[in-house]
């Protein structure tokens, strides 16, 4: 018996280059997605019916697939429209896209010579409301998990996410609303979900991706805002004791752009109006 689609899906999927109802759409118990975490994913907000950043999107996934060796059995432009399709048949002009592409289905064991027939999905799911003036805030707590600083891997958004699934229960058991994760050398890295920026008299920093950090797609973006709104962004090492001297501190993820921190570690933490005028810019931007 098939299981039945997560309720926080739309019914229509994109799989092996068809759209089929989410209850018929199946993956192989032997795709090495599953059995190795061997695939990469791009999470991607809709609006207006179309993948915002998508350019952006695909280039760090196809870096990744170059990195793994992993070719995408459909050109740029044909998942470009299918998505634009997908979207259309399932009326869902705000969701969220995943795509998600692993190596596919070979034997037994880690050689992955034999895996010749990659697996391509796109699925959407309902997005979180945003309030374009007003960020969301949230809560941080500091997570016994450490990420590796010579890692390449932590570049690519891996199907295998078990540091930062191990994170964000460290938050959930916090009480907080997700987790601030430290690399070896005990320096910030960026959230379980997101990454993570900061004031300081006047400059806007944030962490190098050689931290481990993954180089987000709204990372960037905030990064070519901030001139605007007269902040001179850096990017720098830091430990968490920086947080709490500095003057905001916020968070970027393509689900809701901006997110101010208020609290570290049960410790309130300064706030600045220069984080929501940075959140209304990012909506504001085409």
């Amino acid at each position: 018996m098939i299981p039945a689609p997560p309720p926080d899906s739309f019914p229509i999927v994109y799989h092996g280059g068809q759209f089929l109802p989410a209850g018929e759409a199946t993956v192989s118990i032997f795709d090495r997605g599953l059995l190795y975490g061997d695939g990469l994913f791009e999470t991607l907000r809709v609006r207006d019916a179309r993948p915002l950043r998508w350019s952006q999107h695909l280039e760090r996934l196809e870096r990744g697939a170059v990195f793994l060796r992993i070719k995408p059995p459909q050109s740029a432009p044909q998942l470009h429209a299918a998505a634009l399709r997908l979207i259309e048949l399932n009326h869902a002009p705000a969701a969220i896209l995943r795509l998600t592409l692993t190596r596919g289905v070979g034997p037994r064991g880690y050689g992955s010579a034999h895996a010749t027939r990659p697996t391509l999905l796109m699925t959407l799911h309902p997005a979180p409301p945003i309030e374009p003036q007003t960020p969301r805030q949230w809560r941080l707590a500091t997570s016994r998990i450490r990420i590796s600083t010579d890692d390449p891997l932590t570049r690519f958004k891996t199907c295998n996410r078990l540091p930062y699934v191990l994170a964000r229960q460290d938050a959930e058991n916090a009480q907080a609303d997700d987790a601030l994760i430290l690399n070896t050398r005990n320096e910030i890295v960026e959230t379980a979900a997101a990454n993570i920026f900061w004031l300081h008299h006047g400059c806007l920093r944030t962490t190098p991706v050689e931290s481990g950090a993954l180089p987000g797609v709204t990372r960037a973006t905030v990064l070519r805002l901030a001139p605007v709104l007269g902040m001179a962004p850096q990017e720098a090492a830091a430990v968490p004791a920086d947080l709490h001297h500095a003057d905001a501190v916020f968070l970027t993820v393509t689900s809701l752009g901006v997110i101010e921190v208020v609290e570290l570690d049960r410790r309130p933490l300064a706030r600045s109006p220069l984080v929501p005028q940075l959140h209304a810019a990012y909506w504001d931007l085409p």
